[in-house]
């Protein structure tokens, strides 16, 4: 190996880690809150579709109790 080669990772390692930890603090300062509140907003929309799904289902079931019996095998 090369000590051009050795060189060259010593500074693109260093500078790589850098420019995540740069970016991973621009995105915790400035883009997190909202993309946690747009996801908020997601989950409750998905919750108020599930639970309308539940009220139709309520709605649809028969008024009296009556259970519907299954044939029964003979034995």
């Amino acid at each position: 190996m090369s000590t051009t080669f050795s060189a060259l990772v010593w500074w693109i390692i260093p500078i790589t880690a850098l420019i995540g930890v740069l970016g991973y603090v621009l995105w915790v300062t400035k883009f997190q809150e909202r993309f946690e509140n747009e996801t908020t907003r997601s989950v409750t929309q998905f919750q108020r579709f599930q639970s309308s799904f539940r009220e139709a289902q309520e709605n649809a079931a028969p008024e009296n109790d009556e259970k519907i019996e299954s044939p029964e095998k003979d034995a």
